[in-house]
């Protein structure tokens, strides 16, 4: 029997229309399917092919075990998802030992801060593997904003707000263009390290980028609130122009 594929597709930032040709013909073909959840919640992976798997189309949820209950630095939190990581894993090289090719659903693309890496480095050797690379989040949050992110020989510089606001600012300040991700709750030291790095009135928020919700503001104009999970802070470069 012929092994199946694990197929790990790129969705691209949310909009169906921004899937490639191959992810779409992947994701309405495929007989299976998986993609990761927070349990209790339909999983934004999921919600972007609405409408768009066979109906006879077996899926498979692959629910975090946690997500912001321990925190990063605790030993738990590493240890508890590796064997999360480890158990699906096992499910789709049983699938594909079966012969069948299983379709794993990526939100923006699959080897850019998804958690389909971690399957991957699980996967590879054992059975199968073809990645669909997408268009990222962050293409499509500075497009959100309507002006090119770097010129010339801008150097562009991709962070994390889970970073100590002491490196951000360090980082941000030796930065021509900037991309910060995984803001969410973590907003308040964003905006603190981009004061420090002397870059706060060039920054831009914006929120789900390409989906229906999409906001883009200064962020000096953003306020207070809480902003939602898939928020990315922009920094736009000024470099050499003809």
């Amino acid at each position: 029997m012929k092994t199946g594929t694990i197929y790990g597709v790129g969705l691209g930032p949310g909009d169906p229309d921004l899937m490639s040709v191959r992810a779409d013909r992947l994701v309405r073909g495929a007989k299976h399917v998986a993609y990761f959840r927070k349990a209790g919640r339909a999983g934004r992976a999921r919600k972007i092919v609405d409408g768009m798997l066979l109906q006879d189309a077996v899926e498979f949820a692959m629910e975090y075990p946690v997500t912001t209950e321990i925190p990063l630095d605790d030993p738990a939190y590493s240890a508890t998802l590796s064997d999360f990581y480890t158990y699906v894993t096992s499910r789709l090289i049983a699938l594909a030992d079966a012969g069948e090719d299983v379709v794993v659903l990526c939100e923006g693309d699959p080897f850019f801060y998804g958690s389909f890496m971690h399957l991957h480095t699980r996967l590879s050797g054992r059975v199968p593997v073809s990645v669909v690379p997408a268009i990222t989040g962050m293409s499509a949050a500075w497009t959100a904003t309507g002006t090119p992110v770097t010129w010339g020989d801008d150097v562009l510089t991709v962070l994390l707000g889970t970073m100590p606001e002491t490196e951000l600012a360090r980082r941000m300040a030796d930065s021509d263009a900037i991309v910060v991700m995984k803001v969410g709750r973590n907003l308040p030291r964003v905006r603190a390290a981009l004061d420090r790095a002397g870059k706060l009135e060039q920054a831009w928020l914006v929120e789900c980028a390409s989906m229906e919700s999409e906001r883009a503001v200064p962020l000096v104009e953003a306020g207070d609130r809480t902003v939602p999970y898939f928020s990315i802070v922009i920094v736009h470069g000024q470099g050499r122009r003809p």
